[in-house]
């Protein structure tokens, strides 16, 4: 189906109205090769709480935005590589239903749908658009994905101390590792994790355990290197043993021949 709508001018009519959208705020999504999908309004975990958002599935990527006027008119465009994307299913909670992950390795939160059966359709489509673009491009699925941070409504003392109560004052922060809600005292640290280009503020717990790691893959480098090197000493001493037997050799090749022209030399005189 989807190769079938590649070039087809309801397919650009399509995309060209989800332009117009987002209106100039939004990037240029009418490109060769994109096909879109389906659409629809999916609830989004925010930090805060969840809101509506309108998301696009295309061919290659998920695009989701702010609802200023539906099925009119959008803001804050957001747009996911679907190579980039992994699925996982949430179970149903008295308080949420229909829900699942979508994790990137830039951001990574959760979804719900109306139904159990938009949900099941939305997965199936997202997850079959990533198996056609992965099995085409011939790349692998990514392994490093950010976390999903836990809404500031379903913490109000640290996760990591377990004492601090929040205020108006006293800030909730976040793990960029764990995605914990936690202090500022169990949050003064950075680190550089896989998932980003700069080091990024995570809590004690996953500070010391990152950090554990490093050390350990530091040790680990240093001693190959060092197994190495020991390696090419080796190597080079015999080669050193190689070429002093190879003097020698030609030092006693050197000393018969000399002996043998003091013999001849001695039977021609007599």
């Amino acid at each position: 189906m989807v190769d079938r709508l590649v070039n087809s001018e309801a397919n650009a009519r399509r995309i060209q109205m989800v332009e117009s959208c987002f209106g100039s705020s939004g990037e240029q999504l009418l490109i060769p090769g994109r096909v879109l999908v389906g659409e629809g309004v999916l609830t989004k975990m925010c930090r805060k709480r969840p809101k509506p958002r309108q998301f696009f599935l295309f061919n290659d990527i998920l695009v989701y935005g702010n609802i200023v006027i539906g099925k009119k008119k959008y803001n804050k465009q957001h747009i996911i590589p679907l190579e980039e994307v992994q699925l996982q299913g949430l179970e149903d909670t008295p308080h949420t239903r229909n829900g699942w992950l979508i994790r990137t390795t830039a951001k990574s939160f959760a979804v719900y749908a109306a139904t159990s059966t938009e949900k099941q359709e939305w997965m199936a489509h997202i997850n079959k658009c990533i198996e056609d673009l992965l099995r085409k491009s011939g790349k692998k699925r990514s392994d490093q994905h950010a976390a999903v941070w836990v809404p500031d409504s379903e913490a109000n003392v640290c996760m990591c101390c377990k004492k601090t109560q929040f205020t108006m004052i006293i800030r909730r922060h976040h793990c960029r590792n764990c995605g914990a809600v936690v202090c500022g005292p169990c949050s003064p640290k950075k680190f550089l994790l896989p998932s980003s280009t700069k080091p990024q503020r995570v809590c004690l717990d996953c500070y010391d355990a990152l950090s554990s790691i490093n050390n350990q893959q530091n040790k680990t480098n240093a001693n190959s290197s060092a197994q190495m090197k020991a390696t090419n000493s080796a190597d080079d001493s015999d080669g050193s043993d190689g070429d002093e037997e190879e003097q020698d050799a030609n030092k006693t090749h050197d000393e018969v021949s000399r002996l043998i022209c003091r013999l001849f030399t001695c039977l021609f005189t007599k």
